[in-house]
């Protein structure tokens, strides 16, 4: 099993007033620490432009960079996404990066506003209309042709604010097109979708896994239009592997059994507040949990997270909203 860690994890995000942004060289040692050796790359700018800079300085952590979230507009029928796509992907070539994780922009900003900070919560979502969605479709065709010549791989990331995030609009993507799909199996229930199911039935589709736990009640009142998604992050949303209400295991064993070997990345949004050490707890307890799993002795200091073999057996989960809880939840909105 290929696991990696995520920026977001420690609560580092592109989102205006999104929370407490920690520096980078905290954020990289705590995973080379939890015996991490690779992550994404994560928000435009927090690692170096220049590939080699951002080689050579993830290296210097023990880490390698395997994907980067790009959000881009595809139901647009003016707006053309090839060159961002093309450039992101020159990007990629130039370094490490295998995967990149594209997700369908509600707008140019790259989110959608009813999850921002502060947002209410039920303002209406963007949903495109039947030219749009034949956009798209289009779109994530030519996307896929252009990620063969850069000898990259593409995985649309159904996504929380963006325009594929209901379990209808993944249904569509899964029966309109042949992209890859970036199984994150936290936005898959918060938009309504079985990530179990989806695991299983799209299994020889799946290119990259974020792996995420999730308060189910807490997904009901987001994706009810009941609390924005930032607020719902910042109470608790996300937790440990194995502390809330995805199947985690079921998609692990599943997915290894259809012989998936891509990379499992270890993405618990957090909304940081005043417990810097929360983020590492958390991601420890969630790889302790992964290698249960995976029959084998949870990673300490200076041990590998990323190596193991076979799947198996099951962790117990923890109950209660102050038991493991991500982060943000223990401070509360």
């Amino acid at each position: 099993m290929r696991t990696a860690g995520a920026p977001i994890s420690w609560g580092v995000c592109e989102v205006p007033g999104w929370g407490r942004q920690l520096d980078r060289s905290r954020v990289l040692a705590e995973m080379r620490d939890l015996g991490l050796t690779a992550t994404e790359l994560g928000p435009y700018g927090f690692l170096p432009l220049s590939p080699t800079r951002c080689r050579s300085m993830l290296e210097g952590y023990g880490l390698r960079a395997v994907g980067g979230f790009v959000p881009v507009i595809l139901h647009e029928p003016r707006y053309d996404p090839l060159p961002e796509v093309r450039a992101a992907l020159r990007s990629f070539r130039d370094g490490d990066v295998e995967v990149l994780v594209l997700a369908a922009a509600a707008d140019e900003e790259g989110y959608d506003k009813r999850h921002a900070p502060g947002a209410q919560g039920r303002d209406a979502r963007h949903v495109p209309d039947a030219q749009g969605w034949k956009t798209l479709l289009a779109n994530l065709k030519r996307i896929m042709k252009t990620a063969e010549e850069f000898g990259r791989t593409v995985a649309l990331h159904p996504h929380v604010g963006t325009v594929v995030e209901s379990a209808e609009e993944v249904e569509r993507v899964l029966d309109g097109s042949a992209v890859p799909l970036c199984l994150d199996t936290g936005h898959l229930l918060v938009g309504g979708a079985d990530p179990a199911g989806v695991a299983a039935r799209a299994a020889g589709r799946i290119a990259h896994v974020h792996l995420k736990d999730v308060d189910a009640g807490l997904a009901a009142r987001v994706r009810a239009g009941e609390t924005p998604y930032a607020r719902a992050v910042r109470e608790g949303l996300y937790r440990p592997l194995g502390r809330g209400d995805v199947d985690v295991a079921g998609v692990v064993t599943g997915l290894a059994a259809a012989g998936y070997d891509g990379w499992y990345v270890l993405e618990q949004d957090v909304v940081l507040g005043q417990d810097d050490d929360a983020p590492r707890r958390h991601m420890a307890e969630s790889l302790a949990y992964l290698r249960g799993l995976d029959g084998g002795p949870a990673p300490g200091p200076g041990g590998d997270a990323s190596r193991g073999d076979g799947h198996g057996g099951g962790a117990p989960r923890g109950d209660g909203p102050g038991d493991g809880g991500p982060a943000a939840g223990e401070e509360g909105p």
